[in-house]
This record gives structure tokens, C-alpha cells and sequence, in this order.
């Protein structure tokens, strides 16, 4: 594919780039990125891709865009209170950037259709805002051999790790299974400083940029933590064995996706 004179512009400070180069731009350009949640963490996700010129990007979610959310989740705006989150979030992306084809599931994502949802992507962002989403995520992309970024955020702090099959630990082999109901406190009831979803959203949007650019060290292996008071990043390697894994081991025991119960937070930091 040749450039636009336009695109030439829009994408000159890619281009200029060693890592990047017109052949970098062209890879962004013809990837397919899925974002599984359009609050904190999903809205800087989304408009740092459809800026970067990912060329097609899935953003799901069922829920409605509520004025509590515009303190932290960017995409929306006052006038998009009581829109569903998936459209509001279309708008911005394409009135950003017009060469960005925005796919919408305004849906809850389920052990019924996340294997559908996410078969035709590269690449897929957990934005999801509670436990069973995330271990729900991990399972499905370990399942279809699919590349991920997790992230969570409450309070002041955040965290991130990236999976990529074959290369490192999976979500689940780090912390097994969902925490009983009630044992970690919602971002609703902790609460969450807004920057937050941009310092880990926008570490996400890097992290599926990096991949799809095949340039520089992913979070494979490793959990980078954030603590925002502190001013303080920890990189922490994460235990190479897995073969013990439920899901992505050597002998799975979890062979089906299950459906956990619901329970609400702004991709819940562990």
C-alpha cells in the first residue's frame, strides 16, 4: 500500500523513527486490536491506537456512559452521559483518526461469545473493570493462542503484564483464581485518581504497539507495578515455570471457559 500525502503527515513523527519507518507504519496500519472495556483504563487505550493509526480496532462493553465516569475515562465526554460506552467511545476515535475502521460490541463479553469476539484480532487489551472478566480474558487467550496486555488500577496505584503464548507466564499462573467475593474493594468503594487510567492505559497501548512492530522488550515474565504517591515503578519477574498451570500448563485441568461471578472495579489491582 502506498502513503496518502495526508497519512505521509499524520503518521511523519512514526516514520522518522528507526523502530518504525514506513514499514512499521504499514504493520499498524493492517493490525487488528481488541479492547475488552471502554472505562479508565480502555479510554486512553483506545485513543492512543486509533492516533498511532491501528487500522482496525474492536472496543466491547455493555454499559452506558455515566457522569461518575468522565473523572478518569477520557474518551467520553458530558454529552455522552447515558450513551452506551461502545459508541461514545467510536465517535472520538473517528473523528481522531479517519483511517481507523472501529468495530462495536456493546455487549457483556461471556464464555459464550469471547472466543468469537476475539478470533479475528492480533492482539487483545483487558480493560475490564472486575476479577472474573480478567480471569475470564486470560483463559480465552490461552485457549485461541491470542497475544494480551492485563492492567489494574485502584487508588493510587496500578499494575500491567503482557502475555504471549509461549513466552511467559499467564494471568492465571500468577494468581490462580478470582478472589472470594467481597475480599478486594471495588475502585467504587476505594476509590481511583483519574491519571491513573492514563499512566497504565497508556503502557497498555505501548505494550500492543511494541508487539505488532515486533521492536523492543515486552512485559512478558515480568508484572510492572506503579505506585503514583511514591513516584515509584517495580519491575518484578514473575516465575518462569508453568507447567503446572491450570489453563496454559503442561496437562490444563481448566479445558472450558467459566463465567464467574460479577463484581465491579476499574481493572481491580491485586
Amino acid at each position: 500500500m502506498a502513503f496518502t500525502n495526508e497519512q505521509l503527515e499524520r503518521y511523519s513523527r512514526h516514520i522518522i523513527l528507526k523502530e518504525v519507518g514506513a514499514k512499521g507504519q504499514k504493520k499498524l496500519l493492517n493490525a487488528k486490536v481488541l479492547i475488552i472495556g471502554a472505562g479508565g483504563l480502555g479510554a486512553p487505550v483506545a485513543m492512543y491506537l486509533a492516533a498511532a493509526g491501528i487500522g482496525t480496532i474492536g472496543i466491547a462493553d455493555a454499559d452506558e456512559v455515566d457522569l461518575s465516569n468522565l473523572q478518569r475515562q477520557i474518551i467520553h465526554a458530558t454529552k455522552d452521559v447515558g450513551k452506551p460506552k461502545v459508541e461514545s467511545a467510536k465517535e472520538t476515535m473517528e473523528a481522531m483518526n479517519p483511517d481507523v475502521t472501529v468495530k462495536t460490541y456493546h455487549t457483556f463479553v461471556t464464555s459464550e461469545n469471547i472466543m468469537d469476539l476475539i478470533k479475528d484480532y492480533d492482539f487483545i487489551i483487558d480493560g475490564t473493570d472486575n476479577f472474573p472478566a480478567k480471569f475470564l480474558i486470560n483463559d480465552a487467550c490461552v485457549m485461541a493462542k491470542k497475544p494480551f496486555s492485563h492492567a489494574g488500577i485502584i487508588r493510587f496505584q496500578g499494575q500491567l503484564m503482557t502475555y504471549v503464548p509461549g513466552e511467559g507466564p499467564c494471568y492465571r499462573c500468577v494468581f490462580k483464581n478470582p478472589p472470594p467475593k467481597d475480599a478486594v474493594p471495588t475502585c467504587k468503594q476505594a476509590g481511583v485518581i483519574g491519571a491513573m487510567g492514563g499512566v497504565i492505559g497508556s503502557l497498555q497501548a505501548m505494550e500492543a504497539i511494541k508487539y505488532i512492530l515486533g521492536k523492543g522488550d515486552l512485559l512478558t515474565g515480568y508484572l510492572l507495578t506503579y505506585d503514583a504517591l511514591k513516584m515509584e515503578f517495580r519491575k518484578i519477574k514473575l516465575p518462569s515455570n508453568t507447567h503446572n498451570c491450570a489453563v496454559c500448563g503442561d496437562h490444563p485441568t481448566i479445558t472450558e471457559l467459566i463465567d464467574y461471578e460479577q463484581a465491579e472495579c476499574d481493572g481491580v489491582h491485586l
